[in-house]
């Protein structure tokens, strides 16, 4: 069995040397295919933390990865991004082949001084989890390959005065296919999708009714995260291509919702209902309210009597 400690990739050629490629021809981007790669000999979890962007599109997996306490099997092409500092942990039950598909490796150094470097935190997909993985059509797959090919012939050749402003280029045009592909996964995916609303909608209305709100107050984005196993940012993206709606409107909209089912149907003072409802201070619950609808609870209240 393997350590659990992770191993810490901090240069590309690191991780070559760990999977027994010949060094990279450039050492801040580098694109591999996995059948190239040096099958593991660990039997068992191994956990990679890398200092580096990568993007990998991966086909006929034997092995799993996990996020959480939870493991996912990909037998289809599947992309999935990481930022730097992020662990993955890969867990193979016996010794196998390699899948197939590339992985495309990016230093954060090779962003230095270009646009790129700040426009890059946008891109919510790179803190996608795992299992949160970009499902790929075929017609997909295969555009990525093209601009996967675009990179590689770039560095594979004479480095210039041009190169990086080209790979750039090619990598923002990666970047933004891979945010119209995941967008398009919210909308197709539409049994996942209605699942996910729907324990949403189930699990907000047990907690606002339960004992747990006036203990912890209003739910927070990371709690429903947690709740949900999906990370804040994928759960984001969903309900606003879902919804049109954030994350915290949601909240937001359901405690209104709560709040006029109590101003209309009880006796409950104003600050009763806000203590109810987790807030600490009655005015903090007026104001919100307030901005939400444009009355007051208590003119609310006076307009349904």
């Amino acid at each position: 069995m393997s350590d659990n400690k992770p191993i810490r990739l901090k240069t590309i050629s690191e991780f070559h040397k760990l999977r027994g490629l010949p060094a990279p021809k450039h050492p801040l981007i580098s694109v591999i295919n996995f059948e190239d790669m040096k099958v593991p000999s660990v039997i068992g979890k191994q956990s990679l933390l890398f200092d580096f962007y990568t993007i990998s599109v991966k086909r006929d997996m034997d092995h799993k990865y996990r996020y959480g306490q939870k493991d996912y099997d990909f037998d289809q092409g599947v992309m999935f991004c990481m930022a730097p500092h992020q662990v993955l942990s890969v867990i193979r039950e016996e010794q196998g082949e390699n899948p197939s598909g590339w992985m495309l490796m990016i230093h954060p150094d090779f962003l230095w001084n270009t646009l790129l470097a700040a426009s890059i935190k946008r891109y919510e997909f790179f803190d996608y989890s795992v299992n949160e993985a970009l499902f790929l059509s075929e017609d997909e797959e295969l555009k990525m390959q093209q601009i996967i090919e675009n990179i590689k012939q770039e560095y594979h050749g004479n480095i210039d005065q041009f190169s990086q402003n080209i790979m750039i280029s090619q990598l923002e045009t990666l970047f933004n296919y891979s945010q119209r592909f995941y967008q398009r996964q919210f909308i197709t995916r539409k049994k996942a999708s209605h699942q996910f609303l729907e324990k949403l909608e189930i699990f907000l209305n047990d907690y606002f009714e339960g004992k747990d709100i006036i203990q912890n107050g209003l739910p927070t984005v990371q709690l429903l995260s947690e709740k949900l196993n999906m990370s804040t940012q994928y759960m984001r993206g969903m309900l606003k291509s879902l919804t049109g709606q954030t994350t915290q409107q949601i909240i937001h909209e359901k405690v209104i919702e709560k709040a006029k089912e109590r101003l209309s149907t009880t006796e409950l003072s104003i600050s009763e209902i806000a203590y109810e409802l987790g807030f600490e201070h009655s005015q903090s619950f007026n104001k919100l309210f307030k901005a939400k609808t444009n009355i007051s609870p208590m003119e609310f209240r006076k307009s349904f009597n």
